[in-house]
């Protein structure tokens, strides 16, 4: 929930970008046109997106799992990183920030790699469970509701193969996590992620301070 990396002077931001983005036409197009929404801080940091893009191309992902769309920046940046035979499940309840999200998938000829499902991400997660898929996802990004959180990640983590890695945004909420007179619902929430993540000794785990924060956990 942030279109910059927290903590960084403009000028370094600028920098970095500079030296280190590279942002096809498409996303960038995207992230002007969702900058003059009212919501425009749900977009994540090109840099971020990047980053992301780097992950899976690490891993070898084919098969992903996105919770939150929103204008369908991510999921975008995921589908240009996957092979042509890529999969995204792609879970959202809104038609309207998603109809722009479909409208650049379209554009960029990604469409058919991503299957979206408008519905609560846990009922698309839980029918994926039911439906045997334990074990065939190899990536999850998270940025939906905060209080959903916890749940997100342990239907995503048993989606996951070994190896497989989830990565969840917001995890340093504006530092917002680190002051004890906080007790925003969404703080609250986020702590509690971050605890729970910390004590899980079925992943290996880091939070990377770009963007907001994003906690990477990879499935042992």
């Amino acid at each position: 929930m942030t279109t910059e990396t927290l903590g960084l002077p403009e000028t370094v931001l600028t920098y970095l970008r500079d030296v280190s983005l590279r942002e096809p036409d498409l996303l960038r197009e995207l992230r002007a046109e969702t900058a003059k929404r009212a919501d425009a801080r749900m977009q994540i940091a090109p840099e971020q997106g990047q980053f992301l893009a780097l992950l899976l191309q690490l891993i070898g992902a084919r098969r992903t799992i996105e919770v939150g769309v929103y204008t369908g920046y991510s999921a975008l940046v995921t589908a240009l990183a996957l092979p042509a035979d890529g999969y995204v499940l792609a879970c959202d309840i809104d038609p309207d920030t998603t109809d722009t999200a479909q409208r650049y998938w379209r554009r960029a000829a990604v469409a058919d790699r991503i299957d979206l499902r408008l519905a609560p991400a846990l009922e698309t997660l839980d029918a994926e469970v039911r439906a045997g898929n334990l074990g065939r996802y190899d990536f999850a990004f998270i940025d939906a509701d905060k209080g959903g959180y916890v749940d997100y990640y342990e239907r995503c983590l048993a989606l996951l193969r070994p190896g497989g890695l989830i990565a969840v945004d917001n995890t340093l909420w504006h530092g917002r996590v680190a002051d004890p007179d906080d007790t925003d619902d969404d703080t609250l929430a986020i702590r509690a992620f971050n605890d729970h993540a910390a004590g899980d000794e079925r992943v290996d785990l880091s939070l990377v301070p770009i963007a907001d924060g994003v906690t990477l956990a990879r499935k042992r």
